[in-house]
């Protein structure tokens, strides 16, 4: 019982904190999978509306090279969308493998042995550190891709205004 108490903290919830705290974690990479996945959804759906812009386009025209350019701004997107998806579902893989060695290192502790204990706590420590990078730079990935989303919705917006002043210019 000395080693359990000594190597807890006399604090029987100790476990059980560090359980809560990567189920926290867990929730919100799984959300933030689910969000991108949807995201990645749009992207998809988006490429095949620009493809069909660019097949009623006159190919060498201004127009027909600025869809193109729209083309390759959603193939970057959807590849860091995919990138961000991968590292989310690692950061997903990788918190779930934290709790459960959390859980196995509690029961190395409960039956007194320190040595199972240490390496528990220690792969523990280093799952959850790889996992809250995955995370961020997920998130990060997420951040890079809205800037891009942005920019290609300012620029598709140029593409389909210039058509309309060109007809203006002529009355």
């Amino acid at each position: 019982m000395f080693l359990q108490s000594s190597l807890l903290g006399n604090n029987s919830f100790a476990v059980l904190t560090a359980i809560v705290a990567t189920a926290i974690l867990t929730n919100a990479s799984s959300v933030l999978a689910l969000g991108t996945s949807n995201r990645l959804g749009r992207v998809v759906d988006r490429t095949r509306v620009v493809y069909a812009d660019l097949a009623s386009t006159v190919p060498g025209s201004q127009e027909h090279r600025d869809w193109t350019e729209q083309l390759a701004a959603l193939r970057s997107r959807a590849q860091m969308l995919l990138r961000g998806l991968r590292l989310l579902y690692d950061a997903l893989g990788l918190f779930a493998a934290s709790a459960l060695v959390s859980v196995a290192g509690s029961v190395a502790i409960f039956y007194g042995n320190k040595l199972s204990f240490e390496v528990a706590a220690a792969l523990a420590v280093l799952t959850e550190a790889s996992a809250v990078v995955g995370l961020a730079v997920g998130c990060a990935l997420m951040v890079h891709e809205t800037r891009l989303a942005v920019q290609s919705l300012d620029a598709e917006a140029e593409i389909r205004v210039r058509p309309s002043q060109r007809m203006a210019e002529k009355l």
